[in-house]
């Protein structure tokens, strides 16, 4: 089971090049008992985003990969992350400049591709929570 202090650890072995926003993260919230993760997952969604206007894909399908197990081995709080942490950032149109949130559903894994919906479904107000 992935836990929150874990979850990282796991995104930065398949993509090390968000280790530098990452380093960053961590040395401005030394001080906090807790890191505020989603935060990093805000900033995670926009180096997703960015790789994709910048035609940098080749590490999306490793990222997503990382998803996919935060999605089908962490705990609790790590899915709950994932989708409303990262997926809901994914799918924010004013995060995207000259792409748009569909273009990463080709990455998505299978339980990537249902939390993708259900946020879409919450945000259409066809269901009452993601």
């Amino acid at each position: 089971m992935i836990s929150q202090e874990q979850m990282f650890d796991v995104l930065l072995e398949a993509d090390p090049t968000f280790q530098p926003a990452w380093d960053a993260f961590v040395d401005k919230w030394r001080d906090q008992i807790e890191l505020p993760l989603y935060l990093a997952l805000g900033d995670l969604a926009r180096h997703v985003i960015g790789k994709l206007e910048n035609d940098r894909i080749g590490d999306l399908q490793r990222i997503f990969a990382a998803v996919e197990r935060w999605l089908a081995d962490g705990d609790e709080l790590v899915r709950e992350a994932a989708t409303i942490g990262l997926l809901e950032d994914l799918q924010n149109p004013n995060l995207h400049k000259t792409t748009s949130p569909d273009r990463l559903k080709q990455w998505l894994g299978p339980l990537g591709a249902m939390q993708w919906s259900e946020v879409e479904r919450f945000w259409s107000g066809q269901t009452a929570r993601a």
